[in-house]
């Protein structure tokens, strides 16, 4: 079942654990940017020079650099310990997409914490830590959201997106157009704000606006991954591109912010989700996206507030994404006492004295492989023993040279899989919820294929469901009615002329509701606008038509909401990317 009891004692405790009544509002603003795939090597300030990154490179100058930070090898769990302060598996986050990426009900976010405290709070952009509500971000403490809930997304040039859980079709570069909205929020706050600008770029599909392909287009890539066989120059030269895009955008914030005159009294936080998605430079560590390896797991940081952090602080030690709700809480004056015990530290007292962090032990986590690492030391998922002082590429295994170092990270890693590890479910069985809002999308990544359906692409995330060829196939979802009542039912469609008309039928125990689709709509694939490489994951999308079936009765409970075609003129039904719930009065 969902976690409601949870999330209700959550906000319950949220209102208790903050600063007591009549404290006097705090007045710095909070920007967050989170780039999506950006390595550290992806920057002219780590020695890049492929590309030049000068807003970004600026913006570390001007704030402090944190030398050694670490994130999470993918998407969803840095996101879920950057908005809680705690290892994504205690969380519920065990994965990208078909519900694992959700955060769960009873941890409290930054952004709640934040808005309770006075702050008005937007995200703009890849949210990727649930769906429906209460899992949605509208319901995890931002006002405002513009962007959308995935992990990949099919099409970068005029894409549709949401806003505040409605569908909208957007115009432009998603990049820009995420810029556009953020900046927009910014410009019209009176109030202490907290923005989440929290891009896509340069994750794949590899899209990019010619303006920034064209110095790339030739480009020889004279800087290289450390095994340059590995390496792919035409995905090298789009990441190259995008990224470039990625500094100007971020340019355009920190221009807003110097416009408004609140650059003095705004924190603004820039760091990355994990390692780069394609082999290329990298600072010559090992590992990627998706490895817990340095490589894999270590990004950029940089904070800048310039009321309080001297510019040019560069920070040593290892730190990491669970560090940043307690650090940005501490920064701001909030006194916050978090009902769950946070995994990360407030990085104040380093930030503002430059002063080392030392002790630190980091874990990373991903697919049943923990990594460990110290100030010196890491220990990979195979348990061998790097010393990074002396070898930063992690190449040699140093275990034999230090076996007591090695035996005791060794038992550490063991502990952490005997407590934090144990705290994440083997197999995610959390319903996906209805009724929690007006609108419930029910998209095709959630829902589960029978017969001779199957999705557009690999990856689940932006695909949707084709080849339905017979009154047998079906799709279901497992879903908790939260409230109960009629709902109208709306199927997101394409279909071909010589298919319609089409017969759909939505069940739910014992209730149905029978619907026509009887308008061909059979629009072409977009995605391949501005593609600089052929993709091999995300799915191309279609503009899909919205077609209501009907009303349905949903009553109180947990278990299978199923979609049928039980008749068909062709040879096939609908391809289908989502399905919409509007809950009635």
């Amino acid at each position: 079942m969902l976690r409601t009891v949870g999330w209700f004692a959550g906000v319950f405790l949220l209102g208790a654990a903050l600063a007591a009544p009549g404290a006097e509002l705090p007045r710095p603003n909070i920007v967050v940017i989170l780039a999506d795939d950006m390595g550290w090597g992806d920057l002219s300030l780590h020695g890049n020079t492929n590309l030049q990154t000068p807003q970004l490179d600026r913006l570390a100058r001007q704030g402090v650099q944190l030398r050694h930070f670490y994130v999470c090898p993918v998407c969803s769990p840095t996101r879920a310990e950057f908005l809680t302060g705690r290892y994504h598996v205690r969380g519920g986050v065990t994965g990208v997409t078909r519900g694992r990426e959700r955060l769960d009900l009873d941890e409290v976010t930054l952004a709640q914490v934040l808005r309770q405290a006075g702050y008005a709070t937007g995200c703009f952009g890849k949210w990727h830590n649930g769906t429906q509500s209460p899992y949605h971000p509208n319901d995890r403490g931002f006002e405002e959201f513009y962007g959308f809930c995935s992990g990949h997304w099919g099409n970068y040039f005029d894409p549709v997106l949401e806003h505040n859980n409605h569908l909208v079709r957007a115009q432009g570069y998603i990049a820009d157009v995420i810029t556009d909205r953020a900046i927009q929020f910014i410009r019209t706050q009176r109030r202490p704000f907290f923005c989440y600008v929290a891009y896509n770029t340069p994750h794949s599909p590899f899209q990019v606006p010619d303006r920034f392909y064209e110095k790339f287009r030739s480009h020889v890539v004279p800087l290289r991954h450390r095994d340059p066989k590995r390496e792919d120059p035409a995905r090298t030269r789009a990441v190259l591109a995008m990224c470039e895009n990625l500094d100007w955008n971020v340019g355009r914030i920190l221009q807003a912010i110097e416009e408004v005159g609140v650059e003095q009294d705004t924190v603004v936080v820039f760091f990355s989700d994990n390692g780069p998605n394609t082999w290329r430079y990298n600072g010559r560590m090992r590992g990627r996206k998706g490895s817990t390896d340095e490589g894999g797991v270590r990004s950029p940081c940089f904070i800048r507030y310039p009321r309080r952090l001297r510019p040019g602080t560069v920070v040593e030690g290892v730190t990491g994404a669970v560090d940043l709700m307690p650090t940005l809480l501490d920064l701001v004056g909030i006194d916050y006492r978090p009902p769950k015990p946070w995994d990360g530290i407030s990085l104040r007292p380093f930030l503002c004295s430059g002063r080392p962090v030392s002790g630190r032990l980091l874990f990373s986590y991903f697919r049943g492989r923990v990594s460990l690492r110290t100030g010196r030391f890491r220990l990979d998922h195979q348990g061998r023993l790097y010393d990074l002082e002396a070898d930063p590429e992690q190449r040699y295994d140093v275990s034999d040279k230090y076996p007591a170092v090695a035996r005791l990270l060794r038992r550490k890693v063991q502990h952490w899989r005997r407590t934090v590890l144990a705290e994440a479910p083997k197999e995610d069985k959390r319903p996906f919820p209805v009724g929690g809002r007006e609108l419930t999308f029910l998209p095709a990544r959630d829902g589960v294929p029978h017969g001779h359906l199957r999705r557009s692409a690999p990856a689940p995330n932006c695909s949707y469901f084709t080849n339905w060829t017979s009154p047998q196939d079906r799709i279901t979802w497992h879903v908790q009615v939260l409230k109960p009542g009629k709902y109208e039912a709306t199927v997101y469609y394409t279909c071909r002329a010589e298919d319609v008309p089409v017969e759909l039928e939505l069940r739910w125990q014992g209730a149905a509701v029978r619907g026509r689709v009887a308008q061909p709509h059979d629009p072409p694939l977009l995605g391949r606008q501005g593609e600089r490489v052929p993709r091999r994951a995300e799915s191309y999308v279609k503009l899909f038509r919205p077609q209501k079936l009907g009303t349905i009765r949903l009553a109180p409970g947990q278990g299978e909401l199923e979609l049928r075609a039980v008749k068909f003129s062709g040879s096939r039904a609908i391809e289908l990317r989502w399905l919409m719930l509007r809950r009635l009065p």
